[in-house]
């Protein structure tokens, strides 16, 4: 598995900076990200807080939950 070098506290600061007016350009070169990956984070984190990333953060968890559940279940369901 790929080890994250951003955490999402990290991609947060970095979307008020950009928020803020700061290049993304500039941005990117002092943390070496590139482009694809600047704009998919801003996508997924742009106009987030703290609050709302531990509410996405427990949503997924519970999905994964939830889709190991269903596997179980269909497993089960097959075997019989």
């Amino acid at each position: 598995m790929k080890l994250k070098r951003f955490s999402e506290t990290q991609i947060i600061r970095l979307s008020r900076e950009y928020d803020a007016g700061k290049e993304t350009i500039d941005i990117r070169r002092e943390n070496v990200v590139s482009r694809a990956t600047f704009y998919n984070w801003e996508k997924k984190y742009g106009g987030m807080d703290a609050s709302p990333l531990k509410r996405l953060k427990e949503l997924e968890k519970e999905n994964r939950r939830l889709k190991h559940m269903y596997a179980d279940i269909s497993l089960d369901h097959d075997n019989k």
